[in-house]
């Protein structure tokens, strides 16, 4: 898996301005929790693919971007979270174990 991190809110313009030709994912990850690490190992074990970028965002020192993400992708915080960005906007949000890369790409093909 190749994790673009997330270490500055001026990474989001920029994730909004790429969706608009790229599909872009953010996973928002805790390393205080048991079920985000189960996450976060199976999307790194599933095949990534080429037409979607993939952002890391560490929610234990990086709080204030995570809230800044629900602000302006108008989610309900969830830890471990997946958002899937297109057009600017939020257009799927999963949480917990419900995370997986085969919806991930279904999103993203289809909507």
């Amino acid at each position: 898996m190749n994790w673009i991190q997330i270490t500055s809110e001026a990474q989001l313009e920029e994730i909004k301005a790429k969706s608009k030709t790229k599909p872009q994912v953010v996973f928002k990850h805790s390393f205080r929790c048991s079920i985000s690490g189960m996450t976060k190992s199976r999307l790194e074990r599933s095949q990534q693919p080429d037409n979607i970028d993939f952002y890391f965002l560490d929610l234990i020192n990086y709080r204030s971007i995570s809230n800044k993400i629900s602000e302006d992708f108008k989610v309900w915080h969830e830890s471990p979270q997946v958002l899937l960005i297109k057009n600017g906007e939020c257009i799927y949000d999963e949480s917990h174990t419900a995370i997986r890369m085969e919806e991930i790409v279904e999103q993203a093909l289809t909507s």
